[in-house]
């Protein structure tokens, strides 16, 4: 279970590479420095994908949770 309170979710669940990160960073757009964004998707390729694009973008990635087939990130927007 998390331990994070997120600010926004995105259900990005039964999407595929690319789309949950092209959504992610859709998302985080929309939200003020600082604000949690959790993201749940059912892609296993989000389990690299995700954390890439927080490395490359600045943004932190707070928690991964998995459960029941899916994934969980929370992320802290730059």
């Amino acid at each position: 279970m998390a331990t994070v309170t997120p600010d926004k979710t995105l259900d990005a669940s039964g999407l595929n590479c690319p789309l949950p990160v092209l959504k992610t960073k859709k998302a985080l757009e929309e939200l003020q420095s600082g604000q949690i964004l959790e993201v749940i998707t059912t892609d296993p390729g989000a389990k690299a994908d995700i954390p890439a694009f927080c490395n490359r973008t600045g943004h932190q990635l707070l928690e991964v949770v998995e459960e029941g087939g899916k994934i969980i990130f929370y992320i802290k927007k730059k």
